[in-house]
């Protein structure tokens, strides 16, 4: 491919082409047997993992910001028939009309709008594995256990639906431009037994990043605040849930979230 020939990359889209042989063989690889399987990409950019995962993907859909790109991917790929080129925002569009109800996933994702993405992607009906080429911070944030630096409420709303796994760390010559972070490839797998049902994971989202705005508070104080309760109804929401008062929120798992969530509502009936 000549890249002379090919847009350039857009600094005000986030565009840092990945051209890493080994880190775009992990990505598919981290995918599994995709033969079989419906692929959806995110930000195929100039097409370099697009190739990969349209020698082996039984379909592939691939969903493009970039007009410019867009067009030269839907020329380069028209006659191949399992291969379908959107141009369009990933996120305004529904991701399981596009790819269909069972599908995997695969992108590497614009840093500016990371957070986003993960959680549109998190969307029921959810791929059945994602694989995502992010900054390296927020790959550790989302893989990060209670009470570490980095646990946070991005942390506690991925896992309380998936499990997270990172695959390989991704230097910045990786890319063309380079950019001034290192990434990670990371692996994101729907949990069978999330910790709250789909009717609450709004209200659970929203109840975690309110907990972390107070996140050197005690559990006793958050709650007082984010549920607008006496001290004394507090206290005895913490302690119904199995916890204690003094905790704060940098040390609960997300299934202790959930137990607090659900006593709350218990209580107020």
């Amino acid at each position: 491919m000549n890249n002379s020939s090919l847009p350039r990359a857009r600094k005000s889209l986030g565009q840092h082409f990945l051209h890493d042989e080994a880190t775009l063989d992990a990505i598919v690889e981290a995918l599994g047997p995709i033969a079989d399987r419906t692929v959806l990409e995110i930000g195929p950019g100039r097409g370099v993992l697009t190739d990969r995962l349209a020698a082996r993907a039984g379909k592939l859909v691939a969903v493009e910001l970039d007009k410019l790109l867009a067009q030269h991917l839907q020329q380069r790929y028209a006659e191949m028939r399992h291969v379908s080129i959107v141009q369009a925002d990933v996120l305004q569009v529904s991701l399981s009309e596009l790819a269909g109800d069972h599908f995997v996933l695969a992108g590497n994702v614009p840093y500016y709008i990371t957070t986003p993405i993960l959680f549109h992607a998190l969307e029921r009906p959810r791929p059945s594995v994602a694989v995502y080429l992010v900054q390296r911070e927020v790959a550790e944030r989302m893989a990060a256990p209670p009470g570490s630096r980095t646990y946070g409420a991005l942390s506690v709303n991925v896992q309380s639906v998936a499990h997270v796994e990172l695959v390989k760390h991704v230097p910045p010559a990786a890319f063309h431009p380079a950019p001034s972070v290192d990434s990670a490839v990371v692996r994101v797998i729907p949990r069978t037994d999330p910790v709250i049902g789909a009717e609450l994971e709004t209200e659970y989202r929203q109840f975690v990043q309110s907990a972390f705005s107070f996140r050197r508070k005690q559990l006793g104080r958050v709650l007082r605040n984010v549920l607008r309760v006496s001290a004394e109804e507090a206290i005895a929401i913490v302690e119904q849930s199995g916890l204690t008062p003094d905790l704060r929120p940098e040390v609960l798992s997300a299934e202790d979230f959930a137990r607090v969530l659900g006593t709350a509502r218990t209580r107020r009936g």
